[in-house]
């Protein structure tokens, strides 16, 4: 059944109502004959040195564990030079215009390591840049099918003689240390010495080698980007260069992790060479001099290693570089390459998403999940920064975007990895419960961003106020043991985070005694940075009461089924039985917030109470808000950064009526700025699941592009990783329609008309679903392991082998149009007072 939005009257009385500034149609935002639509490869037919820092992170190559952005071999014509290794971070102590017991003391800032990207070519002296190149040919590509960055080009040099030159650029997915680059050249009409000058470069000291300030990281005011330092911060511990190998050490000046990277050359031509080398502190430099004949080519290999450590002597560190070296030395490139393209195949083999017919968004989808794997698949130890390896924006930090919106992808595409972060967050534990002693909480609290498991947020407000980390984290975790079935985990590391935040939460809530007999939680941040330090938020509620449940259910549970298991939990943890009795009875009691007027959820208690922001009115210069306005004046309005209640609707589902979902939908939409990425995609779940179909589509390619596109004006500061988490839900459960509450698999697909088919893959207990949605049917096979039930609309369906094919009628309810811009006009406040929009003075 289509539908119509209700207009109060009062909507009339603004102009343009049915324009949403904020909300641009479903249109493909990139200039095809520059980037060519490929469905396996981001391809770039033409150089431009005009968004140099956007394509410098869009054609990064990483693992999860090192990262090297796209910049050119060559060195010039970058605008943020960047290689990183995930948790090698600097430590700074926050500087507090007022101080306070329990404010965040030690800033934590990732470090730019050695750059080994530099080859630089000269023919005949004359340097190849490609912003003055003559280039008859030319196209980069990332292709996602081996993870491997290539360029190809046909410089014709001043004196008019060509030359084809070929480059790769691979960060190794099974050998998580290993980096891999190539040149090929050749002469294609008359000969020419040529000269290759391969450099390894300690930016993070020096800059650039040009001395350009505007290519160091972390330049600006801008919050979001890293912070910069006025000091030294890798102090040398070994330099040297032997043949074709060189090694340069570090250790951070107050952090004092530890870094090695090694370099190996390989060189194969006909042509007649001479070569020579040097180290110093910050620089190794190998050099090739080759007199080069036409038609006899020339190949490079430039082998590259790094090891990290918080602590490992940087001999030891050396000593490992040089072994890793020897080994996939030995095995040779050929053997490297056959192995990357291995794990990739497999990557796609569990996590690719196919829309049939659409190859602009399929190249897109593809993108976004690659960045994924780039971002975490060799995280290991690790948490997944909020950027990933490919940029210093927020500091290399981790937050609660990998739980929410990375876990997910991880959980049901590569369980090993989603175990890795997980136990990230384990081995945070005792760092955490510091952190709530200092709080003055029981139990654990897991800081809103960090890198070595301390809270290093100097803004409470927006950062440590967001205690609902705890029931992300917990969330996550049980996400992945119902879809996993990974008991052993719950119960060796699993229940000591459910067991932890319960207490926290048990401890940080009250129970009223001015009649209400709810429980309470005050002084909190939800999700939504533009309404800080509130009364029960309702996100927090929601999520706070799903994490004492499920900590009262599992430890009830291994009780009942395994009593040996519950002492041991008993003695690591002092639990006593009275806990867990008052954890289920504040869950039961929670205070969760309902207007009756309005017929909506209050963000928090009082968000009702405020003025309502008249985004329509709010000049596109002035946007993101968060930089152009105080922040009290922010707090003061109704206006959201992101999604608060719309996230908990979706998180925590079964929570809520389709009716409470739509009405909140309907309420929060207009007044959500959008100015985080962690929104878009997250706003287009839940249109689609409370029929508006056109919005989740405007949303879902909002999501899609943030960074192919640039929509936030930032991505030159590296990935938005949980935006690309964020479209893979997009697809699967928006689109898709699944959703696991209570650890059962469901589906109520509301794929877009414009669509012909949509298909993905999920991990469910062991065994791989294939899930085709068309309009008109629901497809579902399991490719490996045993059978699977599930619920389509109700209806439980085994799904083996053999592929079943359920009958759809529809795509559920279907909303036409898209919301006007202004919301709850002519309705009132808790007070009776009439919500009139307004915009604060610039």
């Amino acid at each position: 059944m289509t539908q119509t939005p209700h207009l109060s009257a009062d909507h009339e009385e603004h102009p343009g109502q049915h324009e949403r500034p904020l909300l641009d149609p479903p249109v493909d935002p990139l200039d095809r004959t520059r980037f060519p639509a490929e469905p396996w490869r981001l391809v770039e037919k033409e150089y431009s040195g005009d968004d140099l820092g956007v394509t410098e992170t869009n054609f990064a190559v990483g693992n999860g564990y090192l990262g090297l952005r796209g910049n050119v071999e060559e060195g010039r014509d970058t605008h943020t030079h960047g290689t990183f290794v995930n948790g090698f971070h600097e430590t700074w102590r926050i500087k507090h215009a007022e101080d306070a017991f329990g404010l965040a003391r030690v800033g934590q800032t990732i470090v730019n390591v050695p750059d080994p990207k530099v080859i630089k070519l000269y023919v005949e002296d004359e340097p190849l840049l490609l912003a003055q190149a003559d280039l008859e040919d030319y196209e980069r590509s990332l292709d996602f099918r081996d993870g491997m960055l290539r360029r190809s080009l046909i410089w014709r040099t001043s004196s008019g003689k060509r030359v084809r030159v070929t480059t790769t650029r691979m960060v190794s997915f099974p050998e998580r240390h290993v980096a891999l680059m190539t040149m090929d050249l050749e002469m294609l009409d008359g000969d020419a010495p040529i000269v290759i000058s391969s450099q390894l470069l300690n930016r993070q000291d020096g800059f650039d080698e040009y001395h350009v300030r505007a290519a160091a990281m972390g330049e600006g005011l801008d919050p979001r980007k890293a912070e910069g330092f006025d000091r030294r911060v890798l102090d040398p511990q070994a330099h040297w260069a032997k043949g074709r190998r060189a090694l340069l050490g570090y250790v951070c000046h107050e952090s004092r992790m530890t870094l090695a990277v090694a370099t190996e050359h390989v060189l194969e031509t006909e042509n007649a060479y001479t070569e020579e080398s040097a180290c110093e502190n910050d620089s190794a430099k190998h050099v090739f001099r080759i007199e080069a004949k036409a038609g006899h080519p020339i190949h490079l290999e430039k082998w590259v290693v790094y090891h990290t450590s918080r602590g490992v002597p940087v001999r030891e560190l050396t000593d490992r570089c040089l072994r890793t070296l020897d080994r996939v030395r030995n095995d040779g490139m050929d053997h490297l390459h056959a192995e990357q393209r291995a794990w990739v195949d497999d990557f796609w083999s569990r996590a690719d998403v196919t829309t049939p017919g659409q190859p602009e968004v399929q190249q897109a989808i593809r993108w976004n999940l690659f960045q994924l794997a780039q971002a975490s698949a060799r995280a290991d130890t690790s948490g997944v920064p909020a950027k990933g390896v490919t940029g210093s924006g927020y500091g290399g930090h981790y937050f609660w975007d990998t739980e929410v919106y990375v876990m997910p992808f991880l959980t049901y595409t590569a369980p090993q990895a989603a175990r890795n972060a997980l136990r990230f967050r384990h081995n945070m534990l005792d760092a955490a419960r510091a952190r709530a002693r200092d709080m003055s909480q029981e139990g654990a609290l897991f800081p809103w961003r960090t890198i070595n498991g301390e809270e290093a947020s100097a803004y409470f407000a927006a950062g440590t106020a967001q205690y609902h980390i705890n029931a992300d984290v917990a969330h996550a975790l049980m996400q992945y043991v119902h879809a996993t079935g990974d008991r052993k985990f719950l119960l060796r590391e699993g229940l000591d985070i459910l067991i932890e935040t319960a207490r926290m939460w048990a401890d940080l809530g009250f129970w009223a005694t001015n009649g209400d007999s709810r429980f309470h939680i005050h002084g909190v941040t939800g999700p939504d940075e533009y309404t800080t330090v509130v009364d029960d938020n309702l996100f927090t509620n929601v999520m706070a009461r799903q994490n004492l449940t499920n900590a009262a259910a599992a430890v009830t549970e291994l009780r009942a089924s395994d009593p040996r298991d519950y002492a041991r939990v008993v003695t690591r943890l002092g639990l006593r039985d009275e806990e867990v009795v008052e954890w289920q009875r504040a869950a039961e009691g929670m205070f969760i917030p309902f207007d009756d007027h309005l017929r909506v959820h209050p963000q928090d208690l009082h968000f009702l109470e405020r003025e309502v922001w008249d985004l329509p009115q709010t000049p596109a210069e002035k946007r993101p808000l968060l930089l152009h306005y105080h922040p009290l004046v922010i707090y003061r309005f109704q206006v959201l950064k992101q999604a608060d209640v719309v996230l908990a609707m979706y998180l925590a589902g079964q929570s809520f009526t389709p009716e409470e979902k739509r009405a909140n939908f309907e309420y929060y939409d207009p007044i959500t700025t959008g100015d985080s990425t962690l929104s878009a995609v997250v706003q287009s779940i839940v249109a689609a699941e409370v029929g508006y179909h056109e919005m989740a589509l405007r949303y879902f390619y909002d999501g899609l592009f943030v960074d192919l596109d640039d929509r936030h004006g930032n991505t030159s500061d590296g990935v938005h990783v949980a935006s690309t988490g964020g479209v893979w839900a997009g697809l699967v459960a928006g689109f898709g329609g699944m959703r696991d509450h209570g650890g059962v698999l469901r589906f109520d697909p509301r794929m877009p008309s414009s669509w012909p088919e949509l298909g993905f893959r999920l991990g469910w207990n062991g065994s791989r679903l294939h899930v085709v949605v068309r309009t008109s049917e629901l497809r579902l096979r399991v490719l490996e392991g045993e059978p699977v039930e599930v619920e389509v609309r109700g209806q439980l369906v085994t799904v083996g082998a053999e592929e079943v094919v359920v009958p759809l009628d529809g795509m559920g309810p279907r909303i036409d149009g898209i919301l006007p811009p202004i919301p709850v006009v002519g309705a009132h406040t808790q007070q009776g007072q009439r919500l009139i929009p307004a915009v604060p003075r610039p």
